[in-house]
């Protein structure tokens, strides 16, 4: 697979190939714009998963999600494993629990939180992870300026506990995915071609499984939901992972980290488009701060 370049944390890695109809389609469009139909299927596919909330709980809704996308990414991918030795194996692993903890946080967050919410502070992981990388004094500015956003959507002076419990998931799902871009990264130097995101599907599916089936039951048989959950792995992971690849091929990384900083203000758009989630001028206000925090941090690096 491809690694997450460390000079670019918030890039996505690990990209199957699409077919002959998807590459040929993709070359018409400019890299950016593939950019952003990733950013908006991502969005979409949350949007649907959120929607699948009334009739599953999150954690049934994620097994869906990364039990279909196993079977899609891996009959495309074909990964091969022979020749792996263990420490191969252990970032594998590590690579695939990675990614089914940040997908069961960030699902409880999206239970209850508006996704433009849940999406911003989520992406105070690879914004922690772009300035460890980049060590530059004006990094200070950006980290401020992304805690400022956090305290504007903290829920201050409300009784319910429930935005706070999604606050903590959605900084959970923030750590997972920080420490799934240095995973990604240890895996694409390991595991030959797409083999390592293959491999941590598969693994993921399994770890969630347990508590996937037991709170779904029988309604993860329902065909209609099965069909739900195959469009939410298609939106969330396929067919943007696709599109991604083919941006990397045709555009420089920074660029793609760039664009990439726009994905908290699409999942705040996406959420009033699809689930009628109308934020705040407040809301809107620590959204555009998570923004341009990750905008800064992206540029600071390029100039470094």
């Amino acid at each position: 697979m491809t690694a997450f370049a460390l000079d670019n944390p918030l890039d996505r890695g690990g990209l199957p190939r699409p077919g002959n109809l998807l590459r040929t389609a993709a070359d018409s469009i400019p890299p950016s714009g593939l950019v952003l139909l990733a950013i908006f299927s991502v969005q979409i596919g949350a949007g649907f998963a959120k929607q699948l909330f009334a009739a599953l709980p999150p954690s049934a809704v994620v097994f869906l999600r990364i039990a279909m996308g196993a079977l899609v990414i891996g009959a495309l991918a074909r990964p091969k494993l022979r020749g792996l030795r263990g420490r191969d194996w252990a970032v594998g692993v590590g690579f695939g629990v990675t990614l089914a903890l940040m997908n069961l946080t960030f699902y409880e967050a999206l239970a209850r939180l508006p996704m433009g919410v849940a999406v911003a502070i989520e992406f105070l992981g690879p914004l922690g992870v772009a300035v460890a990388a980049s060590r530059r004094r004006l990094d200070l500015v950006w980290v401020g300026l992304a805690g400022l956003g956090v305290v504007l959507l903290a829920p201050w002076g409300e009784s319910s506990a429930a935005s706070w419990i999604g606050i903590a998931f959605a900084l959970a799902a923030g750590g997972f995915w920080a420490g799934y871009i240095l995973l990604s990264a240890a895996a694409g130097s390991r595991f030959p071609g797409t083999t390592g995101l293959a491999f941590a599907m598969i693994v993921s599916a399994v770890v969630v499984a347990p508590v996937g089936v037991t709170t779904g039951g029988a309604d993860l048989l329902r065909p209609e939901l099965l069909l739900i959950g195959l469009g939410v792995a298609l939106l969330s992971s396929v067919i943007p992972y696709s599109l991604e690849l083919q941006a990397l091929r045709r555009m420089p990384k920074h660029v793609f980290g760039i664009l990439m900083s726009l994905e908290p203000a699409a999942a705040a758009l996406m959420g009033v488009l699809v689930l009628g989630e109308m934020l705040h001028a407040q809301q809107w206000t620590a959204v555009i701060c998570i923004v341009a925090a990750s905008l800064g941090v992206t540029r600071a690096a390029r100039g470094g």
